[in-house]
């Protein structure tokens, strides 16, 4: 930057902290013992999470070795390509008796320099900052960064009133995606609820008592058991090859596991990559509304389509469902995920098998119920749906403004002199 702004200094990493690592345990060493912060907690998170939940054994020096207190930050120092590395989290307390991973690296603030936590977290995230990271990188077999990269890495500080200040105007926008977040949360837990007491407890708005037998064990009067294949049509995505040879920067957008395991929320609204036109005659393209299960890597995940994409044969996807709506489909599929990926000897599904998917039995209401069920949860996901939208559109104003703010290319009113 040829021109700072006034008051704002630019230093290097090593001048603003001390590098540490952490721990490097044995795998019998995990699940018990004092808190452990783990690189997937770093590199999913901006900040650290309220509370760790992972545990290590480990000793009262290691842990006063590998501390955790406010304002460090933690950086992921290796990792498969350099677009992963670096990824940070920030402490904003101190985390009593817990300790870190050696796969990161603790940055924390030497004696007598004053940063804002809250403004250095949004700065190691920031796309100024990652592209510093990015061209600094060594690589090797994998991606790393060592203390003699760190130390000269430049970052640039405004004086405190202004970082605070900046940190302000980002968190306004993460507290009401966190609130989204958690009004989301608690909408479907109200879906999964009433699908439970409804179709699992039976205990639904008209009912009367009277049951049958089936195969499941007594169900309501007027109700049946059929093989989850009679009631949908299950047909799996397909993907030209060698696939390599038809990704491409525009074109038609190509659903990977990542796009889907990348969000809890039920619905998918950006999707990365694409594939060329030629690749369309091999594969299956989907409309917005579409609901997708997941067959490899993470099995059994159902999402919504919110964008028109094509799917791979990772995906399966129902184009006939019977009386069912595709919101009781995706609650369906999340109740019986874990049972549905276990096998009979109690290993679990690295790939969701197709043909005990279409054997699976199935309670099918009437279709009375099944109208009043809808009329009930469809306002429901509705909601849920316009509130990932809004976290949709403040993530990305969020990210738009963070890089400009952290270069001093925007200021926070009353700062701009």
């Amino acid at each position: 930057m040829s021109e700072l702004p006034n008051g704002w200094v630019e230093t290097t990493l090593g001048k603003v902290y001390n590098f540490s690592s952490g721990l490097s345990k044995k795998r019998d060493q995990f699940g018990f013992g004092y808190d452990f912060l783990t690189f997937k907690d770093v590199f999913s998170n901006w900040f650290l999470p309220k509370k760790l939940n992972s545990l290590a054994n480990t000793t009262k020096q290691e842990r006063y070795k590998c501390s955790i207190k406010r304002g460090d930050v933690f950086l992921t120092r290796t990792s498969e390509t350099q677009e992963e590395l670096g990824m940070s989290s920030v402490a904003l307390k101190d985390y009593k008796d817990a300790a870190f991973n050696g796969f990161t690296k603790r940055l924390r603030p030497k004696e007598g320099l004053n940063t804002s936590p809250e403004f250095i977290g949004y700065y190691f995230r920031s796309r100024y900052f990652r592209a510093t990271i990015q061209t600094m990188a060594s690589m090797t077999t994998r991606a790393s960064l060592n203390n003699d990269t760190l130390s000269i890495l430049p970052i640039l500080l405004p004086p405190i009133p202004e970082q605070k200040a900046i940190a302000a105007v980002l968190s306004a926008f993460d507290e009401k995606i966190e609130l989204l977040r958690e009004q989301n949360e608690t909408l479907e837990t109200i879906a999964q609820t009433v699908f439970k007491e409804w179709f699992v407890n039976f205990n639904y708005p008209g009912a009367t008592g009277e049951m049958i037998d089936s195969e499941l064990g007594e169900i309501p009067k007027g109700w049946r058991v059929e093989k989850l294949g009679k009631e949908l049509e299950v047909k799996r995505g397909g993907s030209p090859r060698p696939i390599k040879d038809y990704i491409s920067d525009s074109g038609y957008r190509w659903l990977k596991i990542s796009d889907a395991t990348a969000s809890t929320s039920p619905f998918i609204f950006e999707i990365k990559e694409h594939i060329k036109e030629e690749g369309l005659k091999n594969t299956t393209l989907l409309k917005q509304g579409a609901l997708v299960l997941s067959n490899s890597a993470t099995p059994g995940v159902p999402k919504f389509l919110e964008v028109d994409s094509c799917i791979h044969d990772g995906w399966l996807h129902f184009p006939k469902t019977s009386i069912f709506s595709y919101q009781y489909l995706y609650l369906f599929f999340k109740h019986i995920r874990e049972s549905l990926l276990q096998q009979g000897n109690g290993s679990v599904f690295k790939n969701l098998k197709t043909d005990i998917l279409k054997s699976w039995n199935m309670i099918v209401p009437d279709t009375e119920t099944m109208k009043n069920f809808n009329k009930i949860l469809m306002p429901v996901f509705e909601k849920i749906k316009n509130n990932a939208s809004q976290i949709q559109t403040l993530t990305k104003t969020r990210d738009t403004l963070l890089p400009k703010l952290m270069s001093g290319k925007i200021r926070v009113k009353g700062f701009e002199q």
